[in-house]
């Protein structure tokens, strides 16, 4: 880490500094990076001059400064993954003619950020803005599938809710579901949201390995036989994985 230019062990005690509870003294810094204890007093005193990180002499610790706080603001207002995936999302609808969604984890459920379909098709009910459980839709569970066991217990702690009667409808059920997705590499939702309707959807990752967004295509049931979906998974797992490259990830 020594050998490492100022600027990325700069990024690198911002990232420490981002994943820690509160601020943390510069021992504790140093030793985490891997470096020399006079190298990280200068480094913090530098990123404090410019606002990147803050003192706080009371309980002698380093913690993020405004100006981290205004950059990761400014990465909000940018919509940064809406516009690294719309246009993925488009040609993905070009590709296949069904219509795509972009889709996030909020909680327990899914929560849809992006819609792109073909002309003059029918109206899904999982418009953007709209949210549903997420261990009914195939993006919420091509998510759940890469999330540590103790996580998906602690989204479901108590019974599931339903909307057709049908999907996992206990914590034992969605685990063997989601072991067979992780397994496979895309999930399938059929009818579980609306009737008539299925969807296949298969997850992206940020730079930690971490499942950030899921890409799903939605179709009529009776448009696709069955046998014809693992070929639909694999221009939607191509999808998917670029849209990893694009945010810097990693499966």
């Amino acid at each position: 880490m020594s050998q490492v230019p100022g600027a990325r062990r700069a990024l690198a005690v911002l990232r420490l500094l981002a994943g820690s509870a509160g601020p943390l003294p510069a021992s504790a810094i140093a030793r985490d990076l891997g470096l020399p204890r006079s190298s990280t007093y200068h480094l913090l005193t530098a990123m404090a001059a410019d606002g990147f990180v803050a003192y706080v002499p009371e309980e002698r610790r380093w913690g993020l400064g405004v100006a981290a706080f205004e950059i990761g603001s400014a990465y909000l207002r940018h919509e940064p993954l809406e516009r690294l995936a719309r246009p993925l999302l488009r040609r993905l609808v070009d590709r296949v003619g069904e219509i795509a969604q972009l889709g996030v984890l909020h909680g327990a459920e899914t929560l849809y950020l992006l819609k792109e379909q073909p002309p003059r098709h029918a109206t899904l009910v999982t418009d953007v803005g709209v949210r549903m459980p997420a261990q009914l839709t195939a993006s919420g569970r091509s998510l759940l599938a890469h999330l540590p066991a103790a996580q998906v217990r602690a989204l479901f702690p108590r019974s599931f809710v339903d909307r057709t009667g049908q999907g996992p409808t206990s914590l034992r059920e969605l685990r063997r579901v989601l072991v067979e997705d992780a397994r496979r590499g895309w999930s399938i939702e059929d009818g579980y949201i609306t009737e008539g309707f299925a969807s296949i959807a298969a997850c992206s990752y940020d730079h930690t390995g971490h499942p950030t967004a899921a890409i799903t295509v939605t179709f009529r049931r009776e448009d696709r036989p069955e046998d014809t979906w693992p070929a639909l998974a694999t221009p939607v797992r191509e999808t998917a994985a670029t849209l990893t490259t694009r945010l810097g990830g990693r499966a």
